[in-house]
């Protein structure tokens, strides 16, 4: 992400909010568990998906002409970690058996943040194994952790939860900011990762600017918009 982009590589407290929503980074798990089938395929998740070109607030979606920014090639360490790096089928140990992926951004604002929205659907439990698995990560690497991408590595500084969005029948959200260093060890850059699980599917948002503003978390804008198509497509 904005590591990746400043190098030219290419592409946690425990606190309960006033809403009830639960621990700080988390919402808890509702009751209704992940589908037993394989959940939404491609087309059903492309179907609830921005389109490109699609205006959202001030912001505009858009295919990935190339594969996503956050795909197989991030990994993490320590191992346990690597939820918050990565949550792409081959490096996360939850394959899951459709995927779309969207950009969006503002097209004209070159340091404006931009943010990743990747849908996945799994089988049976995958998807509530998949929020298990990055909470885990949120609690034992919030003391930092290393990312490593082809040539590049970047220390994460700290990783801490922040109040997850409300969000109406989300069975779970789980939402963190990232402080991380650039590969010479001078800029602090920030990155903002929200994670909501609907039975047997996840969207994640990650978000980043170019540079090393922090921005203050995913645009509310974008993540209420695709929460909502995506919610009237199971309608």
């Amino acid at each position: 992400m904005a590591l990746a982009v400043l190098t030219g590589c290419g592409e946690g407290a425990d606190e309960t909010p006033a809403d009830g929503r639960g621990t700080a980074g988390r919402s808890p798990a509702a009751s209704r568990p992940a589908s037993p089938a394989g959940g939404l395929d491609e087309a059903q998740l492309t179907a609830v998906a921005f389109t490109d070109g699609e205006r959202v607030g001030e912001f505009t979606a858009s295919e990935y002409t190339l594969d996503g920014p956050i795909g197989d090639a991030y990994t993490a360490t320590p191992a346990v970690c690597q939820p918050l790096v990565s949550l792409a089928g081959g490096v996360s140990g939850h394959e899951p058996t459709a995927q779309v992926q969207r950009k969006v951004d503002k097209p004209t604002d070159l340091r404006g943040v931009t943010v990743d929205v990747t849908m996945r659907s799994y089988a049976g439990d995958g998807a509530a194994e998949v929020m298990a698995s990055l909470g885990r990560a949120g609690e034992e690497c919030a003391g930092g952790l290393t990312e490593e991408r082809a040539f590049a590595r970047g220390t994460y500084e700290k990783v801490e939860p922040v109040t997850p969005p409300a969000l109406s029948e989300a069975d779970e959200v789980q939402a963190y900011h990232f402080t991380i260093l650039d590969v010479k060890g001078k800029l602090k850059l920030h990155e903002y990762l929200t994670v909501v699980r609907s039975g047997s599917t996840t969207l994640a948002f990650r978000g980043e600017v170019l540079g090393t503003t922090d921005f203050g978390g995913i645009p509310d804008a974008v993540l209420t918009a695709q929460w909502k198509k995506f919610r009237a497509g199971q309608a």
